[in-house]
């Protein structure tokens, strides 16, 4: 199965929505414009930062058909399709299929499954879609996914090509690598440290803000520039441990609006950012090396 365009930066790319928590389709051009201008390689989209798990079946549908509207040839959309219902997933599998996407992708089932249930849901969407597969591990919060072997085991279904590992044991990262898998690094505060150890690429939250760094960090890993691509990664963390002080996706959107590129408010459960937390955020970005974040100059880096 062809995979060589599911390399490269992609960013876990945030969904805008109105006041009545419709998608917004304008402000997510603009976004994808923006990020699309940072030399990005494709799109995840309506995974946990994209809120896909939040949002009606048809209105994901809305999402994934703008997302490749908006993608310019040569690029990738990789469209999240994991639900809570199987079946929604398996629906939202023969779309993404439909419509054209290069792959998708489904966190587990999210609950107290057994490893055979994971496995089946994964067969589930295997047969629904003749479409490339990135299964997740990430344990924090999938547990029943445990240990290299039960990857090993998912990674046999047909269709599967990969992974989004999102687990700082990049040395579990390695050993997958040997099976010439797809492996997207899924921490963005490790990233070049899962390039070195065999990753494909990332799918990262903090791209939607700053996807020049990423871009710029992948790049010089290419070249095999290691010393230039961790000085590049030690100003990413710098954001990284700025933005994990408070609540990611709030945060990501609050940032992205005082850049013009208004995503309106997280889904609920996720709860918004108090008035205290905004000025902090604010003020802590004012004093690092992103105060153009906190300005509205979204063309800096």
């Amino acid at each position: 199965m062809e995979t060589s365009n599911l390399r490269g930066i992609f960013p876990a790319v945030v969904t805008p929505f109105d006041e009545h928590e419709n998608f917004a389709p304008a402000a997510f051009e603009r976004l994808l414009e923006r990020l699309y201008s940072a030399g990005i390689d494709g799109l995840y989209v309506t995974g946990q930062t994209g809120e896909g798990l939040l949002q009606p079946v048809e209105q994901r549908k809305r999402v994934a058909e703008v997302a490749l509207r908006c993608t310019p040839k040569g690029k990738s959309v990789i469209v999240h399709v994991g639900a809570y219902r199987t079946a929604d997933a398996v629906e939202l599998a023969r779309h993404a299929t439909s419509i054209g996407v290069r792959a998708i992708a489904s966190l587990p089932p999210l609950g107290p499954y057994s490893f055979g249930e994971v496995r089946a849901y994964y067969q589930a969407l295997s047969a629904a879609s003749g479409l490339p597969i990135l299964v997740y591990y990430f344990p924090a919060i999938c547990p029943a996914v445990q240990g290299t072997q039960q990857i090993l085991d998912l990674l046999e279904i047909p269709n599967v090509i990969g992974l989004k590992f999102t687990d700082f044991d990049l040395y579990k990262l390695s050993l997958l690598k040997k099976r010439e898998c797809v492996v997207f690094n899924g921490h963005d505060e490790v990233l070049i440290a899962g390039l070195l150890m065999g990753a494909d690429g990332g799918v990262g939250s903090f791209y939607n803000l700053i996807p020049e760094l990423f871009v710029e960090a992948f790049g010089l890993v290419q070249q095999n520039r290691w010393d230039a691509a961790r000085q590049v990664q030690t100003r990413i963390n710098e954001l990284v441990e700025i933005g994990l002080r408070f609540p990611l996706v709030p945060a990501i959107k609050a940032i992205l609006k005082w850049q013009g590129l208004d995503c309106g408010q997280a889904l609920a459960p996720r709860r918004r950012l108090t008035e205290e937390e905004s000025g902090c955020l604010r003020e802590l970005l004012r004093a690092s090396s992103f105060d153009f974040l906190a300005s509205g100059a979204a063309d800096q880096k």
